[in-house]
């Protein structure tokens, strides 16, 4: 018996990291999903992937035993006002990433999840009074410096990144102080907002300007599917998140964008500029700095503790 639970115990955070690189992996290979559904519009596709999660996510909160967690947050007004933010946020952030994919701008989005780490450093130091050691102040200026070099050397604000790390970090930094589970906060996240989806996409099917029942049995599992590509992923993460160390979650990250930065260049062939070269070198160097002080931070935590 002691040998099965320390044999269990050796094998968990194994596990951990098998679940939680499938979900960076299912989220850095997305763009292929996305482009699938290209002839239709990206809010047309966010409002399905919307319905069709919460239809996906009722069942699993049901098998994981959380719908009396469910119940308390749909009955607490001041929760469901604060979920409908965070619902907004995460609303916006995947409209916005499957605009970027389906219209050739992959590389901004990989730019996007690479600063949001440091966008999450920074909104921590504003809002939680949290205080940024050396190492983090060097990696955030690297950061910006890559970001505003894009912006001299092209003439143009690199926005779509920067959206994508607001809404994205904005999301994180109201869902860290609320108590609610990953799972059951995006079930009524979805909840909230397919009230509003289903009666626009009811009104897209009368004006006979709807996709799905309309193109092809294909299609409309694809559509369908997009709850899969949403909740899969959420699923893997939660798991693989409870059994590994947050250092090694925060290295984990990075596949998701590299997937994409990866895709954009060598699957869709999107133009990669020396400029953006240099943004990303200096977005990489500011990552490898940040990524090697969380992981000495968090390891002299643990020895402090011990």
């Amino acid at each position: 018996m002691t040998h099965a639970h320390s044999s269990k115990s050796r094998s968990e955070p194994v596990l951990g990291v098998l679940y939680a690189t499938s979900a960076f992996l299912i989220w850095g290979l997305s763009p292929f999903y996305w482009k699938a559904l290209g002839a239709v519009p990206a809010l047309e596709i966010i409002l399905h992937r919307i319905v069709w999660s919460f239809v996906f996510l009722v069942p699993l909160v049901i098998l994981q035993r959380r719908w009396q967690e469910f119940i308390d947050i749909v009955t607490n007004l001041r929760m469901l006002f604060i979920l409908s933010s965070t619902g907004i946020l995460v609303g916006c952030n995947w409209l916005l990433y499957i605009w970027a994919v389906n219209n050739d701008h992959l590389l901004q989005a990989s730019l996007g999840y690479y600063i949001n780490p440091l966008v999450n450093v920074v909104l921590g130091v504003i809002f939680l009074r949290e205080r940024l050691r050396q190492p983090q102040i060097l990696a955030v200026l690297l950061a910006t410096a890559g970001v505003l070099y894009l912006t001299i050397h092209h003439g143009v604000f690199p926005w779509i990144s920067i959206t994508l790390a607001l809404t994205f970090g904005f999301y994180g930094l109201i869902r860290k102080v609320v108590p609610v589970s990953s799972l059951v906060g995006l079930t009524v996240e979805t909840m909230l907002l397919s009230f509003p989806a289903l009666i626009y996409l009811v009104y897209l099917d009368t004006k006979g300007m709807g996709s799905i029942f309309r193109v092809s049995r294909g299609m409309d599992l694809l559509l369908m599917g997009a709850s899969l590509v949403t909740a899969v992923p959420l699923l893997f993460f939660t798991l693989g998140a409870r059994r590994i160390l947050l250092s090694t979650v925060g290295l984990l990250q990075y596949i998701a964008p590299s997937g994409m930065f990866l895709l954009a260049i060598f699957a869709f062939n999107e133009p990669f500029s020396m400029a953006q070269i240099w943004t990303f070198v200096l977005i990489w160097s500011a990552l490898a700095i940040y990524t090697t002080d969380s992981i000495r931070y968090y390891r002299q935590n643990i020895q402090a503790l011990s």
